[in-house]
């Protein structure tokens, strides 16, 4: 067994690369989530270990003097990320040049060969679901018979061997939670709307859905939701609380629809009950109530739920699968029923108009979630949506993240121009956030609680400076020289 290292590489100040990556930028507020897709191959690794430097503030030269007793290094990347990355991977072929240094995640998996063939430092990068497949490199096994994997051979030719298969017993993958004890300080991993500290992971992969924008389905985990049984996910959480003890305070299942199998998320839900656990979930914007007042007695706290967009032309155009009605509501339901809802939006989706935006806007606030994300749409390789942009001539000058961390948007259009849909998420912020029925609920929250009154005075702050940063980058934007979309 090769000595092997898992690792999230240092980034930007601010980087929030969690929830496998899915939002690689940097947040309104600090926020870490946990490197689920590292932890899962690391546990199936006797010896391994897990280094996630971006919320461990640690520098390249922690990771150096880490990195010098490992054979194997398994880099998770990003589109956006990959030219940082790089770096890291050539300071640690610097140092020693017999370790073997590989990428996983969506980019590499989507375009494995421009990866390789562009970076000489990267040996190989594995395809798709890569668990197994960073298990037999780190047992050893021959390159060239492991399935799912990309690399350059001694003569520095490139070799593709075939497509590994999706995962379907997942009962029988190890839990990620022993390898969060061990390698990770739960303290320094933040989301504003989840209990401080709190833990998330996945107990399943794939989803059925169809939206065109969303990376992981599209990349790596399949339409398929595979799943471990409520039984096994029952047993974690009974391993959960022997390994943190009351120091969680919340656990967040991070699968990408929690609840499209209803009698399954009842189960899990019957279990939390049982261990006397808080928890929370993503959901889609159509549970009914009976379902939403089960899970909410046994436990449930918040709801993590994408919105999107507030017309429902553009749903339709996104394969949201969710009318406006429904989720209106679903939002009812929420609120009657004490759910806590942060609610996911996304500007900058085809095709946005002034008009779209203001629908957006005026729909966020009507159904009112406790907190709001507003992303802008990043078309990444390997999705849908990335393919519309190509085809209609969507792209823009920019690169999908600043250098300061800052998301840019990477697509226009004859209605909206670049500029106008990164300035319309300032302006959904603060006509969302500057108004009594969403100030009253968080400031009874903090004066409910010492600890979330310092907390949310300090994100307060960070929201702020957010916005000014945005505001520098869009300024700078306007004079320097544009650079070419990195796709």
């Amino acid at each position: 067994m090769k000595k092997t290292l898992f690792l999230g590489p240092p980034s930007f100040d601010g980087f929030d690369g969690g929830a496998g990556a899915r939002y690689q930028a940097k947040r309104e507020i600090t926020s870490f989530w946990y490197p689920t897709w590292l932890a899962q191959p690391a546990a199936m690794v006797p010896g391994s270990k897990l280094v996630d430097a971006p919320p461990h503030g640690q520098t390249i030269s922690d990771v150096l003097e880490i990195a010098k007793d490992y054979e194997l290094v398994i880099m998770h990347t990003s589109t956006p990320s990959l030219a940082n990355d790089v770096k890291c991977a050539e300071a640690i072929k610097a140092q020693n040049p017999e370790t073997q240094i590989g990428l996983i995640g969506a980019h590499v998996a989507v375009l494995p060969e421009p990866t390789l063939r562009e970076n000489p430092v990267i040996d190989f990068v594995c395809r798709h679901e890569f668990d197994y497949t960073c298990k037999e490199l780190a047992e050893g096994k021959p390159w060239d018979q492991i399935r799912g994997l990309s690399y350059r051979d001694k003569y520095g030719t490139l070799h593709h061997t075939e497509d590994r298969e999706l995962i379907h017993d997942w009962d029988a993958m190890p839990s990620v939670l022993p390898v969060y004890a061990r390698d990770l300080d739960i303290t320094k991993y933040f989301i504003g709307y989840l209990r401080h500290p709190y833990v998330s992971f996945y107990t399943g992969r794939g989803c059925p859905a169809k939206c065109s924008f969303c990376l992981w389905p599209q990349t790596i985990g399949g339409h398929q939701y595979r799943t471990k049984s409520p039984d096994v996910v029952g047993r974690e959480m009974e391993e959960a609380k022997a390994l943190f003890g009351d120091r969680v305070q919340e656990y967040m299942f991070d699968d990408d629809t929690f609840t499209i199998d209803k009698p399954r998320a009842i189960a899990i839900s019957e279990h939390m009950k049982r261990l006397n656990i808080t928890w929370s979930c993503n959901a889609r914007a159509n549970l009914d109530y009976d379902t939403l007042k089960q899970l909410r007695d046994n436990g449930l706290r918040l709801l993590l739920v994408g919105f999107e967009s507030g017309n429902q032309e553009i749903l339709n155009n996104i394969n949201k699968g969710v009318r406006l009605e429904a989720a209106r509501q679903f939002m009812k339901h929420c609120h009657d029923l004490g759910i806590t809802v942060h609610g996911t939006f996304i500007i900058g989706l085809p095709i946005e108009t002034r008009e779209t935006v203001e629908e957006t806007i005026r729909f966020a606030c009507e159904i009112s979630p406790h907190t709001i994300q507003v992303s802008i749409a990043a078309p990444y390789p390997g999705t849908q949506l990335y393919q519309e942009a190509k085809a209609n001539g969507w792209f823009a000058d920019h690169a999908l993240v600043a250098n300061s961390g800052i998301q840019t948007s990477t697509l226009h259009y004859p209605t909206l121009s670049s500029e106008q849909i990164e300035e319309s998420v300032e302006q959904m912020y603060r006509r969302f956030y500057f108004r009594p029925k969403a100030i009253f609920p968080i400031v009874r929250e903090m004066l409910g609680d010492r600890q979330m009154l310092v907390r949310r005075l300090r994100e307060g702050k960070e929201f702020f400076a957010y916005l000014g940063d945005r505001r520098t980058q869009q300024a700078s934007q306007t004079t320097a020289a544009p650079q070419p979309v990195e796709v």
